[in-house]
């Protein structure tokens, strides 16, 4: 009589399967593609009107102080600015890629918490993944989908530059300093969505406490990207930003998992 066998389901199967679903589901979901396209279009529209409304003077109605309104000089401004750059709270320093992490963070969210309100989790959970699956899967996914949303936001600073007329002028920097401080924060971005996923397994369903949390503990990380990830970066820096990202990740993303193990799935 032939022996009956069953084929192991290791972790290596389950995951490809669970990140099969997972890249499925966004990848023909239209919230991602609707993030993608705010990612390319937001670059656009600040540079243009930032561009149109350089030189205005505004005057205080109160004290009759007047100030001038200053645009973007350079195009790579949008991208970031240079090591040793004193920090400021004008339109150039708060309107540039770094803004796009919190972006992604709400991009995260939403993404996880229809998991919840959906009762797709608990079907999930019940006949075929665990929950460590769930976390890794989710945090590959979202990566992906957050650095596609960084490339977009470059890609969109160039034609915004070009449409307004900005310069492409390369001072103190060169192209490799440019693409290290772009990778740089692409490493970032699995920091900061092991940081949103964990947010996320928090509030579960409900997606105003998910984006709440992750938008306040990713404010304390916030301050760090503009010093890390400068526009002159060099290969330490993005080796700095991946290895510290892989470790911070890895630590918070045990979290995620005892909170989820130990937590109700509603």
């Amino acid at each position: 009589m032939a022996e009956i066998s069953f084929e192991k389901n290791t972790f290596k199967k389950r995951q490809k399967s669970m990140l099969g679903v997972d890249f499925r589901r966004m990848f023909t979901s239209p919230l991602f593609y609707i993030f993608a396209g705010i990612s390319l279009v937001m670059p656009i529209l600040i540079l243009v009107m930032t561009s149109m409304m350089d030189g205005q003077v505004t005057v205080n109605q109160q004290t009759g102080e007047e100030t001038v309104i200053e645009g973007f000089k350079n195009v790579w401004q949008i991208i970031g600015s240079k090591s040793g750059s004193e920090m400021s709270m004008d339109i150039t320093s708060m309107c540039n890629i770094n803004m796009m992490f919190f972006v992604i963070g709400v991009f995260v969210c939403i993404f996880i918490s229809s998991d919840f309100r959906s009762g797709y989790c608990k079907n999930l959970f019940t006949v075929r993944s665990k929950k460590d699956d769930y976390i890794i899967s989710k945090m590959v996914v979202c990566f992906i989908a957050g650095a596609i949303m960084l490339v977009s936001f470059f890609v969109g600073s160039m034609l915004g530059g070009t449409f307004a007329g900005l310069s492409f002028s390369l001072d103190g920097v060169s192209a490799f300093n440019i693409v290290m401080s772009l990778l740089s924060k692409i490493a970032l971005v699995l920091l900061f969505v092991a940081i949103f996923v964990l947010a996320s397994v928090i509030g579960k369903n409900k997606l105003w406490l998910s984006i709440i949390v992750a938008l306040g503990i990713g404010m304390l990380f916030f301050t760090m990207v503009p010093m890390i990830t400068p526009l002159d970066a060099g290969i330490v820096n993005f080796v700095l930003c991946l290895v510290g990202s892989l470790i911070f990740a890895t630590g918070i993303s045990v979290g995620s998992y005892y909170i989820l193990k130990k937590t109700s799935l509603i």
